[in-house]
């Protein structure tokens, strides 16, 4: 699987919001991702959001995406280790994780360390047409706690829409499976 990581930090970059309006706190109900718009279209990332949010994982989720990519220009296959036949549709999704504690990821260095590992445990992963990228930002946690967190971008392409939805699905397994507190790819 490729996976990749990057930082934006600056000022002007986008920031996490844990509370936005809208939020649904899946930390108290994780069955709860069921009901989100998203992980209706998209049933496999309703099982994920749900064990992201159990307790004793390392991270939280405060917000998500689903989307089919339209452009073929939005993407390239060769990114996500695509064969040529595989790159007729593409979906993506992407999930806001925020720390489980207030002391994991005060500084940057110690979420670039996170994304390298998760990035490594990844690539061990042999799933091709698909691929994730970790975007470490600033979140905001009201009323005013601010710390780091890490936006995580999911992209999978088929031959068709129900094989790119797969893959999309598979990669999120993938994904969920390294950040399980019982991984045994820790």
């Amino acid at each position: 699987m490729q996976a990749d990581w990057e930082v934006e930090i600056g000022p002007g970059a986008p920031v996490i919001e844990a509370h936005w309006p809208g939020f649904v706190d899946l930390r108290q109900v994780p069955a709860e991702a069921q009901n989100l718009i998203e992980a209706q279209q998209l049933p496999a990332l309703a099982s994920v959001l749900a064990r992201i949010n159990a307790v004793n994982w390392p991270v939280w989720t405060s917000k998500c995406d689903f989307w089919p990519v339209t452009n073929p220009a939005d993407f390239d296959p060769g990114e996500l280790d695509a064969p040529p036949e595989s790159a007729a549709h593409a979906y993506a999704c992407y999930i806001d994780l925020l720390p489980r504690s207030d002391r994991q990821w005060t500084f940057p260095p110690m979420v670039v360390a996170t994304c390298k590992h998760w990035c490594s445990l990844l690539h061990a992963i042999p799933l091709p047409s698909c691929r994730a990228d970790f975007i470490v930002r600033r979140s905001h946690l009201p009323p005013n706690a601010w710390d780091h967190g890490v936006t995580a971008y999911f992209t999978a392409c088929g031959p068709s829409p129900a094989q790119a939805q797969t893959v999309l699905s598979q990669t999120l397994a993938a994904f969920a499976h390294v950040l399980s507190p019982n991984s045994t790819l820790q």
